[in-house]
């Protein structure tokens, strides 16, 4: 069965963050800079939320705020459920379509340890289509 820790694996182990008080516009800038959706908020090593694209554009913009002054602290998800590295990509399916989330922080023993997107799961659950189905091409072909 798929686990969250096979995604963990495949990706870059280190989350990019900023700080509570950091600008709205200092965080999209680390966004576009490392070309990713959200950054973790930390304070002092510890994690506190998230924020996403989905966060700048309806906390953000409909609602009139500025960038340059608008803070982190104003907008990031603090509520966001947390898996564990030995949970299912099914399970982490369901609570992504459950909750009209797109990212999920994965925690063990109380540790950040990463953050996976729906795109992470999304190419996890095809990758493991795929290796099914060469499985069973080979099988068919050795038997013939």
């Amino acid at each position: 069965m798929n686990q969250v820790s096979d995604i963990l694996a495949r990706k870059e182990s280190n989350a990019i963050s900023v700080i509570p008080s950091s600008t709205v516009l200092e965080a999209l800038k680390l966004m576009a800079e490392k070309n990713i959706g959200s950054v973790i908020v930390m304070e002092e090593d510890k994690y506190i939320g998230i924020v996403t694209e989905r966060d700048y554009s309806r906390k953000v913009v409909l609602k009139g705020k500025n960038s340059l002054s608008a803070l982190v602290s104003e907008i990031m998800s603090t509520d966001l459920p947390h898996v564990r590295p030995q949970d299912s990509i099914e399970h982490c399916m369901t609570l992504m379509s459950n909750n009209n989330i797109r990212y999920l922080p994965v925690f063990e023993n109380e540790k950040l340890v990463g953050i996976i997107s729906i795109t992470d799961v999304v190419k996890q659950t095809i990758s493991t289509q795929q290796e099914t189905i060469d499985h069973l091409k080979n099988y068919i072909n050795s038997e013939s």
